[in-house]
């Protein structure tokens, strides 16, 4: 008996009937109502999510920007979405309907947009009242537990957008700030460069002002000492007046020896005449002195003056007013108080002068005229007396000049101090003024100026600073194409195991010949391979042209299914028959196993540490993978390794029936009546 007539012969027995044949027909049609209907039901259910009520809720009032636009986010988005007909959104006009539609089950999920959420969004434009925009989601698991992971993702994808297109606009806003703050700083770089030239002006006019100081110092100085002079001559002349009067007192007296003592007086007269005139002339020296260094401070003071309004550190009015505080403070100065005493007093002095040359002149006279002089002497002897108390008047004004003097002195040395220190203070200014226009010009080209362009740029980069570039080698066109791999394995395992229910791993009438057990085994397993290969035959037409699958390699892809057909096949066939109807139970719990470590959905290595050594050692997850390979396109240098696998599970299944069918040559009592059937 060959291996060929075995085979034929379970065939034939199969199909000698119409209900056998309808019987194998249903069989063929097991993968189709599994994989295909399944595959048919979820080839694309993202693309049919806008026949699901979703209720949105817009109750944003909109907000105004800090650069006066009127932002209206709330409206933005929900035009957006009901643009993008994602999902059947229908406009509820209070949170809380839409929340009874939700526990109601009449909408899916609820998006609602508050009041404040535009108001949210431009409050960044605030460091004291910064708030996230909410969108607030109500979903309900009782509608469906998937749809409120499809809803996270698009909440998500609502809120990278927004954000994005608030983050350009507040990183636009940031960047032309600074550039404000670049030109503003290029203007106070111009600005206190201006300021450091008039503070060196002034440094300079302070230098002169100095040197006036100190020329006005040692003026003040000589002019103390002068008037030190001034007040000893003036004790001199009233020692000498009292002396005059009385001795014109004693020549009145004596009149006897006049001759002899008015050429005396003649002699004295002219000495004190001489004297006079000597005092007259230095004090006259001082007025002009004094005079002259009023007017060249005053001078000074104009010409710093000019300076500084050239400079541009004062105005006009300013510089008049300065000049205006001068001549007041200089009016009613101590220096001026004694100006005016010393000119006065010089007045004196110049009558002190023309008396005492006229005395001379007299004494002279009345040398030469002694008859007549002894007459005049009285009157002589009371214009000393006179003379006398002047002196003693002339003498306390110079003490009094004195005085004003000293104080002028040390004014002008206290005067003079101030300006060293201003001269001091105006140098350090000036420094420090150039310093700090040359730090503004250094960090005005350390802040940012950009451009439209690049803050366009920048801004987008600010708003998203990173990007996902994905490159995808090998994608499926669809949710249906991705499970695809995973439901068409299934499907093929399933199939094969309902062929158990109606097909014989092993034939009693080969059982009972002479033939090797090798060839039974074979023979019974032929069968099972036919069938196996129409079914995954059937189901890759189905799928790669009535759902539209596509593959990248159909071909291959179809002797790949026929190579998961032969190895499923070998194994159930060798399974069941080695262990009879409890195989059938091990054969679902294979099922099952498979179907929790394949890796069809989540990726195999996601489960549990033991159900990885189940992934390694059954055939099913090297079918997923392969057939991912080949639908996608990936490598296929996995695929030679993979066919070569499932043809050692061929070869273990057709050993396993081997050994059922050398075990079941020798018939047994539960041969005949088996504890358990299936």
């Amino acid at each position: 008996m060959t291996v060929l007539r075995l085979a034929r012969s379970e065939l034939k027995r199969m199909t000698g009937g119409l209900l056998p044949k309808l019987t194998i027909l249903a069989l063929v049609m097991v993968p189709l109502l599994y994989g295909a209907v399944y595959l048919y039901a979820n080839w694309n259910p993202y693309g049919n999510l806008n026949q699901i009520d979703a209720a949105l809720v817009v109750e944003d009032t909109g907000a105004t920007a800090s650069d006066g636009t009127r932002l209206q986010a709330g409206t933005k988005v929900a035009d957006s979405l009901v643009e993008g007909n994602v999902f059947n959104w229908k406009s509820v006009s209070t949170a809380e309907e839409a929340d009874q539609g939700v526990s109601s089950g009449k909408y899916a999920f609820a998006l609602k947009i508050p009041q404040d959420f535009s108001t949210n969004l431009v409050s960044p434009g605030s460091f004291d009242s910064a708030s996230q925009a909410m969108l607030d989601v109500t979903t309900n698991d009782a509608n469906n537990y998937l749809l409120s992971t499809i809803v996270d993702k698009l909440t998500t994808a609502v809120h990278n957008s927004v954000a994005k297109d608030v983050g350009e606009e507040t990183a636009n806003q940031l960047l032309t700030g600074f550039g404000t703050i670049h030109s503003q700083m290029l203007k106070a770089a111009d600005g206190s460069g201006q300021l450091a030239d008039g503070v060196a002006a002034l440094r300079d006019g302070t230098a002169t002002l100095h040197q006036g100081t100190t020329e006005l110092s040692a003026g003040a100085g000589e002019l103390y000492a002068g008037q030190l002079k001034l007040r000893d001559g003036a004790n001199q002349l009233t020692e000498g007046a009292g002396q005059l009067s009385s001795g014109l007192s004693t020549l009145k007296d004596k009149t006897a020896t006049l001759p002899t003592d008015t050429q005396t007086l003649a002699n004295g007269a002219a000495q004190v005449a001489a004297g006079n005139a000597q005092l007259n002339s230095r004090v006259q020296d001082v007025v002009a002195q004094l005079d002259a260094a009023d007017q060249g401070l005053r001078t000074r003071v104009i010409e710093s003056n000019n300076r500084l309004i050239a400079s541009g550190v004062l105005t006009q009015l300013q510089a008049d007013k300065i000049l205006a505080d001068f001549d007041t403070v200089a009016a009613s100065s101590p220096v001026t108080a004694a100006k005016t005493k010393i000119q006065t007093d010089a007045a004196q002095i110049q009558q002190l002068a023309d008396g005492s040359e006229a005395v001379s002149v007299g004494a002279a006279q009345l040398a030469a005229a002694t008859p007549a002089l002894k007459d005049a002497i009285g009157q002589a002897s009371g214009g000393a007396n006179q003379l006398h108390t002047g002196a003693a008047s002339l003498a306390t004004g110079q003490q009094a000049a004195l005085d004003g003097a000293g104080r002028l002195a040390e004014g002008a040395q206290k005067l003079d101090s101030g300006a060293a220190q201003l001269e001091t203070g105006a140098g350090t200014a000036a420094d420090g003024s150039r310093t700090l226009a040359d730090e503004i010009a250094k960090g005005a080209g350390q802040v940012p100026n950009p451009n439209d362009t690049q803050k366009s740029s920048l801004s987008e980069v600010i708003a998203d600073p990173v990007a996902v570039s994905n490159v995808s080698q090998a994608k499926a066109g669809s949710y249906g194409a991705g499970l695809a791999p995973f439901f068409l394995t299934l499907a093929l395992w399933i199939g094969i195991f309902m062929l158990i229910q109606a097909m014989r791993p092993i034939t009693q009438r080969a059982l009972a010949s002479n033939a090797p057990a090798w060839k039974i085994a074979v023979g019974g397993w032929l069968p099972f391979l036919a069938v196996s290969v129409v079914q995954a035959s059937l189901l890759t037409l189905v799928v790669d042209l009535g759902l539209g699958l596509n593959p990248v390699h159909p071909v291959l892809m179809w002797l790949f299914m026929l190579a998961a057909a032969m190895a499923f096949s070998a194994i159930i066939q060798g399974v069941v028959a080695l262990l009879g109807s409890p195989g059938k139970l091990v054969v679902l719990i294979l099922l099952v196993l498979q179907l929790v470590s394949s890796g069809g959905t989540f990726p195999w290595q996601t489960t549990p540490q033991p159900l990885h050594v189940v992934h390694e050692v059954l055939p099913m997850g090297y079918v997923v993978t392969g057939m991912r390979h080949l639908i996608y396109g990936a490598d296929l240098s996995m695929i030679l390794p993979t066919v070569l696998g499932l043809l050692g599970y061929t070869v273990l299944g057709a050993a396993m029936t081997t050994l059922a069918v050398r075990k079941n040559k020798f018939w047994t009592l539960k041969t005949l009546k088996p504890e358990i059937a299936v």
